[in-house]
C-alpha cells in the first residue's frame, strides 16, 4: 500500500511535483499564464495539466475550483487525480501549500492522505508478478501543522482499503470461514475483543436466519462479533454488517450477468469490520460493538425453498418467498442480537436492495431509520466524508405488505417499493425504543468504472462515514450536546 509522510518545504531535488489550484489563484500557480492558457487548464475541480521541465521534471496541476468553495472532499478528489497521473512514478511530491489557508490544516492534510492512498490503491493479489514500477510514497508538503491529520489520514485510508480488499476477493476464496478468520485477526492485532460462532455456535445461539440461507451451502456459516471499550467511553453504538460471501440468489436463482458481481454482498460486513479495526488507531472515545453474520447463498439439495419458514434469533417466524431476499434473514438475526445488548443506537449496512439502486442510482447510498436526529446525523457525516446519502422513509401503510398468512411476516412485500418494505422487515428485529439506521450501499459498494478516488471493484464505501459520524457523535457528548441514549427519545 502506498504510504505517506509530511514536510514543511518541497524537497529541492523532488523530479514529480503535484500542485492543487484553485481556480481564482491560477496566477500564483508557478506556471506561465499563456502556457496555462493553451493547456486549458483553469483550475476548475477535475481538471488537471502536466507541464515538464528541469527542475522538477514533471509538475502537474490539479484543479480544486473556486477557493471559497474548497473542502476536504475536493482536496480527497484532487489528491486521488493526482496519483492516478504520476501512478508510474516510485516517489512524488504533493505541495498543498497553494491552498492551505483555505483549511484547517489537520483537515487538509488528512483529506490529502486519504486521496493519495485510495488513489493509488490497486487489488493484483490474484495477478502474476510485475516488475512495472509503483507509487510507494507520496510526500505532502504543508507549511504549518498537518501531522495529527497525517497520522487520521492514513488510518482511515488504511482501513478503507481492507475493506476494499475483503471486497475484491472472489466467493471461492473468502469463504465464511476465511473471512472471519480475516477479520478476528486483523481486529486481535488491533486491540479489539473477538468472538466468533462456528455453525454449532450459531445452531445454539437460536439464529435461525442465519442457518436457513447457509442450508444449500457445503461452507460453514460464521458469525463474528467484535468489541471497542474505551476507557471513559462515551456512550454505546452497535453496528451490524450484511456478510454474504457469495450470493447465487439461492433457488430463485439470479441470471448468470447478476452473478458476476456477487462477490461484493459482503460489502456491509466488510465496512463494519474495517471500522472497528480503524477505532484503536483514532481513540474515539465510543463503546462500539459490532455484529456481522457471514454465510453464502448456494443452491445445494438442502437450500431452503420459497415457502419455507424460518424462526429468528427474537423468535419472530418469517415466510421466505424468494430465496434472493436473504440478506434481511441474517440481519434479523444480527439486529436482535445487537438490540439484546442495549445500545444507545444501532446502524446496520448492507448491499440489500437493487431497488435502492433504481432509486438513487450506483453512488448514492439510502437511509432508513425510526429515529430522525440519528438520520442527520448520519447524512451528514456522509456529507462531511464524501460518501453521498439519501434520506428514504419507512411508511407505516406498507407495513401489511410484509404479512403472511402462515408466519408473522413473509420476506418480501409487493412489486413496487422494495427498498422501504425491506427496512419495515429490519425494523421488526430492532428492540423497542432503540434508534435505528439502516444503510443500503447496493449502489457505491461496487464500482465499475474509476472516479477520483473510488476505483473499479470494491469501493470500501461508508468506512469514512462510519468513522466520521462516530467522532462527532463523542465530540458532541464532550460538548454536553444530546447523546446517543437522548436521541433515541427523540
Amino acid at each position: 500500500m502506498t504510504t505517506t509522510k509530511l514536510v514543511r518545504t518541497a524537497p529541492a531535488r523532488a523530479a514529480v511535483v503535484g500542485r492543487l489550484v484553485a481556480a481564482d489563484r491560477v496566477r500564483s500557480a508557478g506556471v506561465d499564464r499563456n502556457l496555462l492558457k493553451r493547456l486549458g487548464f483553469a483550475g476548475e475541480a477535475g481538471k488537471s495539466a502536466t507541464v515538464t521541465g528541469e527542475q522538477p521534471a514533471l509538475t502537474v496541476l490539479v484543479g480544486v475550483g473556486a477557493s471559497g468553495d474548497l473542502d476536504a472532499t475536493a482536496v480527497r478528489k484532487a489528491a486521488a487525480q493526482f496519483v492516478r497521473a504520476v501512478a508510474s512514478h516510485k516517489t512524488v511530491v504533493l505541495d498543498l501549500t497553494s491552498v492551505e489557508d483555505l483549511l484547517d490544516a489537520d483537515d487538509l492534510v488528512a483529506a490529502a492522505a486519504e486521496g493519495a492512498v485510495l488513489g493509488a490503491y490497486r487489488f493484483d493479489r490474484h495477478k502474476s508478478p510485475s516488475e512495472d514500477t509503483t507509487l510507494e510514497t507520496v510526500t505532502l508538503v504543508c507549511g504549518d501543522g498537518g501531522k495529527a491529520g497525517l497520522a487520521r489520514g492514513q488510518v482511515v485510508a488504511d482501513a478503507v482499503c481492507f475493506a476494499r480488499d475483503l471486497v475484491n476477493e472472489p466467493g471461492g476464496t473468502l469463504t465464511p470461514a476465511e473471512f472471519a478468520d480475516r477479520a478476528a485477526e486483523r481486529a486481535a492485532a488491533a486491540g479489539l475483543g473477538v468472538d466468533v460462532l462456528d455453525l454449532e455456535g450459531i445452531r445454539e445461539e437460536r439464529l435461525g436466519g442465519v442457518l436457513a440461507v447457509n442450508q444449500g451451502s457445503v461452507e460453514e456459516p460464521r458469525f463474528v462479533t467484535l468489541r471497542y471499550e474505551p476507557e471513559g467511553a462515551v456512550g454505546s453504538v452497535a453496528l451490524v454488517g450484511k456478510g454474504i460471501t457469495f450470493d447465487s440468489g439461492g433457488l430463485s436463482i439470479k441470471p448468470a450477468d447478476g452473478m458476476m458481481t456477487m462477490k461484493c454482498d459482503m460489502a456491509g460486513a466488510a465496512a463494519v469490520i474495517a471500522t472497528m479495526c480503524a477505532l484503536p488507531a483514532l481513540g474515539i472515545p465510543v463503546a462500539v460493538t459490532s455484529y456481522t453474520p457471514m454465510t453464502d447463498n448456494m443452491t445445494g439439495g438442502a437450500a431452503q425453498r420459497p415457502g419455507d419458514v424460518m424462526r429468528a434469533r427474537n423468535g419472530k417466524t418469517v415466510e421466505v418467498l424468494n430465496t434472493d431476499a436473504e440478506g434481511r434473514l441474517i440481519l434479523a438475526d444480527a439486529l436482535a442480537l445487537a438490540s439484546e445488548g442495549g445500545p444507545d443506537a444501532i446502524v446496520d449496512l448492507a448491499t440489500l436492495t437493487g431497488a435502492c439502486m433504481v432509486a438513487l442510482g450506483d453512488k448514492i447510498a439510502g437511509v432508513l431509520s425510526n429515529d430522525e436526529s440519528l438520520s442527520d446525523e448520519l447524512l451528514a457525516a456522509s456529507e462531511a466524508a464524501g460518501e453521498p446519502m439519501w434520506p428514504l422513509p419507512l411508511p407505516t401503510q406498507y407495513r401489511k405488505l410484509l404479512d403472511s398468512p402462515v408466519a408473522d411476516l413473509k420476506n418480501i412485500g409487493g412489486r413496487y417499493g422494495g427498498t422501504l418494505t425491506a427496512g419495515l422487515f429490519l425494523q421488526e428485529f430492532v428492540g423497542e425504543g432503540i434508534a435505528w439506521a439502516h444503510l443500503d450501499i447496493a449502489g457505491p459498494a461496487f464500482s465499475e468504472e474509476v472516479d477520483a478516488e473510488v476505483p473499479k471493484g470494491g469501493t470500501g464505501y461508508a468506512v469514512r462515514t462510519l468513522l466520521e459520524w462516530l467522532a462527532r457523535r463523542a465530540d458532541a457528548a464532550a460538548a454536553g450536546e444530546p447523546d446517543g441514549e437522548d436521541l433515541s427519545d427523540g
